[in-house]
């Protein structure tokens, strides 16, 4: 059977505060992760009013209670892709989920208008999919010391400074498709010399010719598409 979830009166509560409804949290494929919800002064101004909830005092143990219920620590699969972080509430709690998220091995985050993870570590991750966002450097990623497939599709990475970080994880498969720095000069043969682990870049395997390293008496330079 399928639920349909209330909408604009429930649009700044967690799925375990929707009272008299029987949707689990485990039944959402892609959760949105808004926590608490602008001030009732934004509201106001945003003709949002309507949307206020009567809020009690929260101790600091009842909000603590509240987070356990979230149990992102044995997060295994978690999909938190399209989240519209619009607002600065919505990025702090984006930041202390993916904080928690230990163990997750396969993680979505398409799409999120994400600048820089750079500061957050996923010891498990074997999947990572953050295609669509704003990275501009390898370096912004986050941890990852377990990564097998790695995906940033639609970013805007200009050069592959930075790739070399990935060289002792068990990176085997990479997607750059429609990043500046796919049209470097010699971009497949500089990517696999610098992922001596890699065996598929932007859904084609290892060909013989990208296992010639370039040459290192001409620098990388881009390609320009007329």
């Amino acid at each position: 059977a399928s639920f349909k979830l209330p909408s604009d009166p429930f649009k700044y509560l967690s799925w375990y505060d929707i009272e008299e409804h029987d949707v689990r949290g485990s039944q959402l494929h892609c959760p949105r992760v808004r926590e608490a919800g602008p001030s009732e002064e934004e509201l106001f101004f945003r003709g949002e009013e309507h949307t206020l909830k009567k809020r009690k005092q929260v101790t600091d143990t009842e909000k603590w209670q509240k987070r356990l219920q979230e149990n992102w620590e044995n997060c295994a699969e978690l999909n938190l892709s399209f989240q519209d972080l619009g607002d600065l509430y919505q990025v702090e709690n984006f930041r202390r989920i993916l904080q928690r998220l230990i163990r997750v091995e396969k993680l979505w985050l398409v799409d999120n208008s994400l600048t820089d993870l750079s500061a957050i570590r996923l010891p498990r991750c074997r999947e990572l999919n953050v295609n669509k966002n704003y990275f501009t450097s390898f370096k912004q990623l986050p941890k990852l010391p377990q990564i097998q497939h790695l995906s940033l599709a639609e970013n805007n990475i200009m050069t592959l400074s930075g790739i070399s970080d990935l060289r002792h994880t068990p990176l085997e498969s990479l997607i750059l498709k429609r990043n500046p720095c796919e049209f470097q000069e010699s971009y497949r043969q500089h990517v696999f010399s610098s992922l001596p682990n890699l065996k598929m870049l932007d859904g084609v395997p290892k060909l013989p010719d990208d296992c010639s390293p370039p040459d290192p008496s001409f620098p990388p330079r881009m390609c320009t598409v007329l």
